[in-house]
C-alpha cells in the first residue's frame, strides 16, 4: 500500500485545484516552484527550464541519486547505532552483600535503559530528520523551509501507522506481544501527541506565523523534560510508584515480570510490591535489594534456565562444550535494544549477514584453537618422571604380621634411566621396637617399570590400647645405570623428581575391642552437581566382631524427600577386622547459582551380630539369673569391649553451588554483552566485513545455528551497497575511545549524507512541480523511515515483547519534534531576534498535517490499548482477523493522513 503514496502525488499534480485556488495560484502558495533553487551543497542542474523529456530524465536521476543515498544513509547509519550501543553497553562491577554477610561480584549496565533509548539510541534512528531540519534552516539563510519540517511529520505519520500495522501483521498467528514497560509507554506516546499539539499552539494559536525565541528554547527544552518524566515513570519515582502493578512469573524462565493492573490484587500491596512475606525472626535484617542486584539476578536466572535448557536436551555433554551454544542462546533470547535491531535489519537487507548467527561461526572457529597454549610447558614436564606413595593412607590390624606399602613411578617421555629412592620409618603414636619394627632402604626403578612395594613388620600384643599411627618418608633420589653408577642430574630440567606424596602414613588398629564407630569429620561440603555425597563411617581402637551400625538423614536447612536430596536411612555391617564402610546419599541438582544448605546424617546405637565370648557373658547378664562374681568380673571386662559410638556421630553434610556450573554462568555474563557482538577492534575486521557477503537469514533458531550459504538478493544488495560500505570502513573502530570517535565521525558523515539528500530531494521536487511539504511527506520521509520498518519488524519477531518495536515509536516521534524542530527553530529564532525581526514559520505548511496526525494518533492508541484486551491479548499479533484489521485499520489511517495533507497542501480543501 506504500506504493499508493507516488500515484497520489502524481494524481495531485494533474487534477484541477479546488474552488478559491485561483487567486492562491497567482502567488504560486498552491503549486510548487518550477524553478530551481541552489542547495546547500548541490547547484542547479543547468539549463533552467528544460524540455519535458529532460524533465522527465531529471527527475529519474533524481529519485535514483536520491535512493542510493539513502542507502549510504543506512549503511553509516549502521556504524552510527553501532557506536551507540557500545557506549550505553558500558558496564560497571557491583558487590552485593547477602544477608548472611558473604558477598559476590557482578556486572551491570550503567545506563538506564529507558534514558538510552529516548537519548542515543532516538538520536540515532531520528539523525537523518533531525539534520535535515537543521541543515535546511541553517543552509538557507535561517529561513523556515517545508522539507524539513514535513519531513518530521510525515515519518512520525509513517512510524505511528505504516510500521505499527507491520509489525501486528509480522507476529505469527495465534502468537501476541505486549508491552512490557506500559508505564514508559503512556509517558512516551502522551509527550509524543503533546509535542504535536504543541506544534499546532506556536504555530497557529500562540503567535500565529511566528516562532519566538522562548517557544523555540522550550520546544527544545520538552526534550530532556520527556527523558525525566519516563525515567521516572521507570523507576516508580514521584505518583508512578502508586500505579498499581500486577506480577505474573514467565512460564519459560521463572523470572517475575511486572504488568500494570487496574485494581491490585488483595495478595498485593498498594504499591505494586510483592505479597506480604512471614515476619522475619526479630533483629533479622533483610534489606531490599538495589535496581542494579534486581537486575544482576534476572541476567544471571536467564542464563541459569538456558544452560538448564541446554543441559536437558544434551545430557551427555558437558558444561564447557554447551558453553558456545548457551552464549548463542543468551544472546538470542536477551532483551535487546533499539540499535541492535536497527543494526540487524540494515546487515540483513544488504548483505552483510545475521549478526548472531555471523557472530557463533566466528566463535565457533576460534574455540579449537583455545586447547594446547601450554602445550610448550606440558612437553617439559612429560620428560621428567615423578616417584610418589600411591596410596599414601593405609590401615592394618595389629595381627597382620606386616604391612605392603606401593610406591609409584611415572616414567617420562623417553627416559631410560634408573632411579634410586631411599625411605625410612618414622615414628608418630606407635613407637618402632614395641609397635612396629624399624626399617629403612633403597627402592631401584630401572627402566620401564613402575611400582615397588615394600613391607613393614607390625609388632602383635595382647594389650587393650588405641589405634596408633607412625609414618614412612622417600628420600635421596638419585639417576643412575643398572651398575650403580650415579649421574648429576639437571636442577631446571631434572630427569626425575620426588612429588607428593612423599610420607605415608599406617595406622595400626587395635583389634582387641570390637570398636569405636564414627565419621572422619565432623562437617563435609559438596557440591550439588556430583549427584550423590560418600561418606566414610570408620572403626577405630578395634575391629572384633560383626558389628551393624544404623544410620538415618535428618533436614537441615536443606529438604529432604528429593527437594534438596533424598532420604536416606538402614545399616552399615561391619565384618570381623573390617575397618570402614562408606554410604552414599543421593544430591538433587536443581543447577542454583548460588546456594548453601545442610542437612545431617546420623549414626545409631551399634550392635553386635556375631559376638564370640565377650558377646556371650554379657547375654548372660540380661537374663534373670544371678550371676557369680567370676562371671561378673568377666562380664565387666567384656562390656569394655563391646562396639560403642565415637564424637563424630554427627555429620553435618553442606550443599554448595556447582563451581563449573557457577564459572560457567559468570563466563556467559561476561559474554552476553550485544556490544561485543556488534562492535568492532579494528579498521581490518571492518574492511573485511564490508568485502565479505553473507546470508541474509532471520531465523535466529537455537539448533540452526551455522551461516547458510548467501542468497541472489544477498549478493544483489551487496554489490548494489559495496561502494557505501568499503567508505564508511574509514569510520574509527567502536573499540577506540569506548565507541565515542565512531559516534562523532559517522554523525558527520551521516549530517553530509543529509545535506545532499535535502539537496537532491528539493531539485526533484522542483523539476516535477512538487511542493516541498507533499514531497517530505511522501518521498523523504518514507526513505528515512525504511531502515526503521525493517529494524521493528524484526524485533517485533525476535523479542519476547513490544516495546523495542512499538514502544520506541512514540518516543522517536517526540524526540524527532523536540531536537528537530526545537534545535533548528531555537538557532533560526536567535539569529533574527538578533537582526530584531522575528522567525516567521508558515502556519498552513504545518498547522493541518500536525492537526490530521494528532486525531489520528489518537485513534492509533487507542486501538493498540483496547487490543491489550483478553481476546486479543496484546499490541501485536493474536487472531488472524483482529491482526489483519488492525493492520488495514492502520495503513487506512497513513493513506488518508498523506491525502488530506496532499489535499491541503494543493489547495483541494481549506486549511488553516
Amino acid at each position: 500500500m506504500a506504493a499508493l503514496a507516488p500515484a497520489l502525488a502524481a494524481w495531485l499534480l494533474l487534477s484541477p485545484r479546488g474552488c478559491g485556488a485561483a487567486a492562491d495560484g497567482a502567488n504560486g502558495t498552491c503549486r510548487g516552484s518550477a524553478r530551481c533553487q541552489p542547495g546547500v551543497l548541490l547547484p542547479v542542474w543547468q539549463p533552467d527550464e528544460p524540455a519535458a523529456g529532460d524533465k522527465a530524465a531529471r527527475a529519474i536521476v533524481y529519485f535514483v541519486a536520491m535512493m542510493y543515498l539513502f542507502l549510504g544513509v543506512s549503511i553509516i547509519a549502521d556504524r552510527f547505532m553501532a557506536s551507540i550501543e557500545v557506549i550505553t553497553s558500558r558496564e560497571k562491577e557491583i558487590t552485593v552483600t547477602k544477608a548472611n554477610g558473604e558477598t559476590s561480584v557482578g556486572t551491570v549496565r550503567i545506563w538506564n535503559e529507558t534514558v538510552s533509548n529516548l537519548t542515543l539510541m532516538a538520536l540515532g534512528s531520528s539523525a537523518p530528520e533531525i539534520l535535515l531540519s537543521l541543515i535546511e534552516v541553517c543552509g538557507h539563510r535561517f529561513q523556515a523551509g517545508e522539507l524539513g519540517p514535513g519531513t518530521i511529520v510525515g515519518s512520525a505519520a509513517f512510524n505511528m501507522f505504516v510500521v505499527i500495522a507491520v509489525c501486528v501483521y509480522a507476529i505469527p498467528a495465534g502468537e501476541s506481544r505486549r508491552i512490557k514497560h506500559l508505564r514508559v509507554f503512556f509517558v512516551t506516546a502522551s509527550w509524543s501527541i503533546f509535542a504535536y499539539i504543541w506544534l499546532y499552539l506556536i504555530l497557529a494559536v500562540i503567535t500565529p506565523g511566528v516562532v519566538q525565541v522562548w517557544e523555540a528554547f522550550l520546544t527544545l527544552l520538552f526534550f530532556p523534560a520527556c527523558v525525566v518524566f519516563a525515567w521516572a515513570a521507570d523507576k516508580r519515582l514521584l505518583f508512578y510508584k502508586y500505579v498499581y502493578k500486577r506480577y505474573r512469573a514467565d512460564p519459560r524462565s521463572g523470572i517475575i515480570i511486572g504488568t500494570e493492573a487496574e485494581r491490585p490484587p488483595k495478595d498485593l500491596e498498594a504499591d505494586g510490591g510483592f505479597p506480604a512475606l512471614p515476619e522475619p525472626e526479630p533483629g533479622a535484617a533483610s534489606p531490599s535489594p538495589t535496581p542494579e542486584e534486581k537486575e544482576l539476578d534476572e541476567s544471571r536466572r536467564e542464563v541459569i534456565q538456558i544452560l538448564k535448557d541446554l543441559k536437558q536436551k544434551h545430557p551427555e555433554k558437558e558444561l564447557e562444550q554447551l558453553l558456545d551454544a548457551a552464549n548463542y542462546m543468551a544472546l538470542v533470547h536477551q532483551q535487546k535494544s533499539r540499535a541492535f535491531y536497527r543494526i540487524q535489519a540494515t546487515r540483513l537487507m544488504t548483505g552483510a549477514g545475521n549478526v548472531l548467527k555471523k557472530h557463533a561461526a566466528e566463535a565457533a572457529r576460534r574455540s579449537p584453537a583455545l586447547p594446547g597454549e601450554d602445550d610448550e610447558d606440558d612437553d617439559e614436564d612429560e620428560a621428567c618422571s615423578r616417584i610418589f606413595f600411591e596410596p599414601c593412607l593405609y590401615h592394618c590390624l595389629e595381627n597382620c604380621g606386616s604391612v605392603t606399602l606401593a610406591v609409584a613411578c611415572q616414567q617420562g617421555l623417553g627416559a631410560n634411566q634408573t632411579f634410586y629412592v631411599d625411605f625410612r620409618t618414622e615414628d608418630g603414636s606407635a613407637k618402632a621396637g614395641s609397635d612396629y619394627e624399624y626399617s629403612e632402604g633403597t627402592l631401584i626403578f630401572k627402566p620401564g617399570e613402575t611400582r615397588k612395594e615394600l613391607a613393614i613388620g607390625i609388632i602383635d600384643d595382647d594389650i587393650f590400647e588405641e589405634d596408633e599411627h607412625f609414618f614412612v618418608r622417600l628420600l635421596n633420589l638419585r639417576v643412575g645405570d643398572a651398575e650403580g653408577m650415579f649421574e648429576a642430574d639437571s636442577d631446571d630440567h631434572p630427569k626425575g623428581k620426588l612429588v607428593a606424596p612423599l610420607v605415608a602414613t599406617v595406622t595400626i588398629l587395635d583389634d582387641d575391642h570390637a570398636g569405636i564407630f564414627g565419621f572422619r569429620e565432623r562437617s563435609v561440603r559438596v557440591s550439588e552437581c556430583q549427584g550423590h555425597v560418600e561418606v566414610t563411617v570408620v572403626r577405630s581402637s578395634g575391629a572384633r566382631g560383626t558389628v551393624m551400625v544404623p544410620f538415618r538423614t535428618v533436614e537441615g536447612t536443606a529438604r529432604g524427600g528429593g527437594v534438596d536430596y533424598e532420604d536416606a536411612s538402614g545399616e552399615l555391617e561391619f565384618r570381623n577386622d573390617e575397618t570402614a564402610k562408606t554410604l552414599q546419599v543421593k544430591i538433587v541438582d536443581d543447577e542454583e547459582y548460588e546456594k548453601k544448605e545442610n542437612f545431617f546424617i546420623e549414626l545409631g546405637t551399634p550392635r553386635w551380630l556375631k559376638r564370640g565370648i565377650s558377646a556371650l557373658l554379657l547375654a548372660q547378664g540380661d537374663g534373670d539369673r544371678q550371676l557369680s562374681a567370676e562371671e561378673e568380673e568377666a562380664r565387666r571386662i567384656a562390656d569394655m569391649g563391646k562396639p560403642v559410638l565415637g564424637d563424630n556421630r554427627r555429620l553435618e553434610v553442606v550443599i554448595e553451588e556447582s563451581y563449573d556450573f557457577k564459572n560457567t554462568v559468570d563466563k556467559l555474563m561476561k559474554k552476553t554483552n550485544l556490544a561485543t557482538v556488534i562492535g568492532t577492534h579494528s579498521w581490518r575486521e571492518q574492511f573485511l566485513e564490508a568485502i565479505t557477503v553473507s546470508a541474509g537469514d532471520e531465523d535466529d533458531d537455537d539448533e540452526g545455528r551455522e551461516e547458510r550459504l548467501p542468497s541472489c538478493f544477498d549478493y544483489v544488495m551487496h554489490f548494489l551497497t559495496v561502494f557505501w560500505k568499503v567508505l564508511f570502513a574509514c569510520v574509527p573502530p567502536t573499540a577506540l575511545l569506548g565507541g565515542w570517535a565512531a559516534f562523532g565521525v559517522s554523525i558527520l558523515l551521516l549530517a553530509l549524507l543529509t545535506a545532499l539528500i535535502g539537496d537532491l530531494a528539493a531539485h526533484f521536487g522542483c523539476t516535477l512541480g512538487l511542493k516541498d511539504s507533499v514531497n517530505a511527506v511522501v518521498f523523504v520521509a518514507l526513505g528515512t523511515s525504511i531502515p526503521d520498518t525493517f529494524a521493528s519488524r524484526v524485533a517485533a519477531l525476535q523479542d519476547p515483547c513490544a516495546d523495542a518495536s512499538i514502544g520506541n515509536v512514540t518516543g522517536s516521534n517526540a524526540v524527532n519534534v523536540f531536537l528537530g524542530l526545537g534545535l533548528a527553530w531555537s538557532v533560526a529564532a536567535v539569529y533574527w531576534a538578533a537582526q530584531g525581526r522575528p522567525f516567521r514559520v508558515p502556519p498552513g505548511t504545518l498547522a493541518f498535517p500536525v492537526t490530521l496526525f494528532t486525531i489520528f494518533a489518537f485513534l492509533a492508541i487507542g486501538v493498540l490499548l483496547w487490543r491489550r484486551r483478553a481476546p486479543i491479548g496484546g499490541e501485536l499479533g493474536g487472531p488472524r482477523a483482529p491482526k489483519v484489521l488492525t493492520a488495514g485499520l492502520f495503513l487506512l489511517l497513513w493513506l488518508l493522513y498523506v491525502l488530506f495533507a496532499s489535499l491541503e497542501a494543493y489547495c483541494h480543501i481549506q486549511g488553516f
